[in-house]
């Protein structure tokens, strides 16, 4: 006997689960946005911080390169590459911040985007901007 095929299409999101949502009382939401605000702030706060810092030191690294060998040149880009990784992760995890932000105001936070499941708390709770449950975010890391 065969098997029905299966009709979603690789890529497509599945179609919503016929469940309601749960809703979150005021007081819960307004929790979650003054946590995740808070986080943004600090998050941007860091960000200035590491751009000024980088900023600085490319200052004192023009003055500073006079008599530079091949050996110190190499390692001042690389110090400057870490540098500049290290502001753009800063930035992604702000707009993380602000997705999660987003998805609040729309009645999304703690859905997973892909699947339509509650995002566990607990996951929440260590990544308040998760967007994924477990399960659909270990799929997406094998891929």
């Amino acid at each position: 006997m065969a098997k029905p095929a299966d009709t979603r299409i690789a890529g497509r999101k599945p179609a919503a689960k016929a469940t309601p949502k749960a809703t979150r009382s005021a007081a819960e939401t307004e929790k979650i946005r003054a946590a995740l605000a808070a986080r943004r702030d600090e998050l941007r706060a860091e960000y200035d911080q590491t751009l000024s810092e980088i900023t600085e030191l490319q200052r004192d690294r023009l003055t500073d390169s006079a008599g530079d060998d091949q050996a110190d040149t190499g390692t001042k880009t690389f110090e400057r590459e870490q540098e500049i990784s290290l502001a753009n992760s800063i930035r992604e995890r702000i707009t993380q911040v602000e997705r999660a932000l987003e998805r609040l105001d729309e009645g999304g936070y703690g859905w997973c985007e892909r699947c339509g499941n509650p995002i566990p708390v607990e996951r929440l709770a260590a990544f308040p901007s998760a967007t994924l449950c477990v399960t659909c975010k270990q799929l997406e890391e094998r891929r």
